[in-house]
């Protein structure tokens, strides 16, 4: 877990230097983020009902 908020804490901090430079973040859009945490959220559910 430690990892995740280390990663997290990361990308907010590269986000907060992003925008006092006024660069745009090379990051995917939104919805494309929303897809692949539907794709991790499906994988998960097919190990947990044990398939």
């Amino acid at each position: 877990m430690s990892a995740y908020l280390i990663s997290l804490g990361a990308g907010m901090l590269i986000g907060v230097v992003y925008a006092l430079f006024k660069v745009r973040s090379p990051a995917p859009p939104g919805i494309a983020l929303i897809g692949l945490l539907g794709m991790v959220l499906g994988q998960r559910l097919l190990h947990w009902f044990g398939t």
